[in-house]
């Protein structure tokens, strides 16, 4: 029997191996983002039913919301608290400070008690000197606005080596950062990084690198992750943070896999079933670190890869700001970042 038209309208279509690709992809961001929502809430539920506005940006901090971002009524168990390795003020509005307190504010929300923040206001990616300066002074002027939850990491070109290690005594040695960001003035694995490396092991502190795998060619000076490994080998007493794990994670955490002086951060791409389960059982728990890349990204989205992952307690605290905590130790130890 023909059927009528009304039924061929409606009738039921196969979904096609792309659709159901999709329709799995959908499903997994959503439960992961649900997981990261209902364990943000158990953290902040007070503060969301006080301010629930603030979560879109739709009201501006007040000076209560600038004072408790400020940590004044955060009280958590300094052994799981939450600290994001990887922070920017660019992506965010307003002066240095309102662009902190509104970075502060949402992190609090979502139960993120420290940020590490470097660069500043602007990308820019092959700095000038002048340029390295103004920037990490900004970086600078975001921690002296709340010093008890933003640290920085200084801001270093090496194609300016005297520059470089200037600002890395000026910043790290004689202030208060606690770290090394590199981005893309130059792949990593070239020599001129060495007297920078050189002088942050001496100084104990961790050096983050920006490091990509892109499907096509990286940008120019851009690092991948088999750059980081060439750069680790090399400096086998340097502690580095490989930045997005090379965004292809799956290749990203093979490269730096035998560098056990590397870790990898978590930021900066969707929250994929699988990531932080791969990173773990490839890496070990203790190389693998949380951050967000706000404000490029979501804390909520990046939480989500964290909270969806199948872990132990114990892994995820380290994820979430154990490892973080250890390798600043050396740096928040020194006098100038003894803060209340």
């Amino acid at each position: 029997m023909r059927a009528k038209p009304d039924d061929q309208q409606t009738a039921r279509r196969e979904p096609s191996a792309a659709e159901i690709s999709e329709i799995s992809r959908r499903e997994v961001l959503t439960r992961a983002m649900q997981l990261a929502g209902l364990a943000a809430a158990s953290r902040a539920g007070a503060v969301l039913a006080r301010d629930p506005a603030t979560i879109d940006g739709s009201a501006s901090p007040t000076a209560h919301d600038a004072d408790t971002a400020h940590g004044s009524d955060t009280v958590r168990d300094p052994d799981t608290a939450i600290w994001d390795a990887h922070t920017h003020l660019a992506g965010v509005s307003g002066s240095v400070e309102q662009r902190t307190d509104r970075l502060l504010q949402c992190a609090r929300h979502v139960g993120i008690e420290r940020l590490v923040v470097f660069m500043g206001t602007s990308f820019v990616g092959d700095p000038s000197p002048d340029e390295l300066r103004k920037q990490n002074d900004q970086v600078l002027q975001a921690i002296a606005h709340a010093p008890t939850r933003v640290m920085g990491m200084v801001y270093l070109n090496p194609k300016h080596p005297t520059a470089s290690l200037d600002e890395l005594d000026r910043c790290v040695a004689n202030g208060p950062m606690v770290g090394v960001k590199l981005w893309i003035a130059m792949r990593c694995s070239r020599p001129e990084l060495d007297p920078i490396i050189r002088r942050a092991v001496g100084l104990r502190v961790p050096v983050l690198q920006h490091a990509y795998n892109r499907v096509g060619e990286n940008l120019p000076g851009e690092s991948s992750c088999e750059d980081v490994a060439e750069l680790a080998a090399r400096h086998p007493d340097a502690t580095f943070i490989c930045a997005h794990a090379g965004n292809d994670w799956e290749r990203g955490i093979r490269a730096i896999r035998s560098r056990s002086n590397v870790s990898i951060d978590i930021c900066g791409s969707d929250p994929t079933a699988g990531f932080v389960e791969m990173a773990v059982r490839e890496l070990g728990a203790h190389r693998v670190l949380y951050g967000s890349d706000a404000g490029g990204r979501s804390f909520a989205s990046q939480l989500a890869k964290v909270y969806s992952a199948n872990l132990s307690d114990a892994g995820r605290a380290l994820i979430f700001g154990g490892n973080l905590r250890r390798m600043l130790a050396a740096a928040l130890a020194r006098p100038q970042n003894q803060v209340s």
